[in-house]
């Protein structure tokens, strides 16, 4: 079985989410995408002023609304993570580096700029707008399917040795993102609606927490699996649920299933 309790916390806001937000409100790319801010991988990404603040501000809320301490901590190599992960200020953590907790491979297009991206990659990106669950990032870099795989080995481990413990992880957004779609069982579709969602509470923010758990939170009934997750925003409350839901993985008739095919068109027949 899986841990009673899996902690998923993404990083704070880092170097280069900063960098977007700059770009997205119109600053100059010559200005934020200098020489000695792309000559690095997105890997050694620091975090920012305000990154810092939300990592202890969502520390300090673990500490009171989850646990003061954890059996087992991992968290991603990439530096945002680690500086994240160090900030939570768990006492006696011991932290256990994992390369599979990694963000998600951007590939070729990790440091281009919007502009450079639809100049360079126009084709590529109409190709990969049609099906981005399953398509890599133009580029050479993963697709959301890709990092469910890594996600899953992540998961082996945690079966095998974590059965009885409560786990924190500290990683990143897409990486969360695949945790949802293995443990909640998204479909593809549901996926693509949640992607393309403009909803605060649709979206994994920086220091989002994840906190999934096989006690019932209401009645601390025990199940085999996860049944409740949370969803929380601890530097901003505003932008998360904030509450318990209960976990139900979709199944489908056969009805239900002929009624998605027919809704597409058959060209040959």
């Amino acid at each position: 079985m899986m841990p009673k309790r899996l902690l998923l916390g993404r990083h704070g806001e880092s170097e280069g989410n900063k960098a977007k937000k700059l770009l997205t409100a119109g600053a100059d790319p010559a200005t934020v995408l200098t020489p000695e801010f792309l000559n690095r991988h997105s890997s050694k990404f620091r975090l920012t002023d305000a990154g810092q603040l939300q990592a202890i501000t969502t520390g300090d809320w673990i500490h009171k609304n989850v646990a003061k301490k954890f059996d087992r901590y991992y968290v991603s190599e990439y530096l945002r993570a680690l500086e994240t992960a160090a900030l939570f200020n768990f006492p006696d953590a011991d932290w256990r580096k994992d390369f599979n907790l990694r963000e998600r491979d951007y590939g070729l297009m990790d440091l281009l700029s919007p502009e450079q991206k639809e100049r360079c990659y126009i084709e590529e990106m109409e190709i990969y707008k049609k099906e981005k669950f399953l398509m890599p990032i133009p580029g050479g870099g993963e697709s959301i399917a890709n990092v469910c795989l890594r996600v899953r080995s992540v998961f082996d481990t945690l079966h095998r040795e974590c059965e009885n413990d409560e786990v924190c992880m500290v990683c990143h957004g897409e990486f969360m993102w695949a945790c949802r779609i293995v443990l909640e069982r998204i479909a593809m579709e549901e996926y693509h609606e949640l992607d393309s969602s403009k909803h605060p509470f649709d979206r994994i923010h920086n220091c989002q927490v994840l906190e999934y758990t096989r006690i019932n939170p209401f009645t601390g009934e025990e199940t085999n699996c996860y049944k409740w997750m949370r969803s929380v925003c601890p530097s901003n409350l505003t932008l998360s649920r904030n509450e318990w839901t209960e976990i139900k993985r979709r199944k489908y008739s056969n009805e239900e299933l002929l009624a998605e095919v027919n809704a597409s068109q058959r060209f040959l027949k």
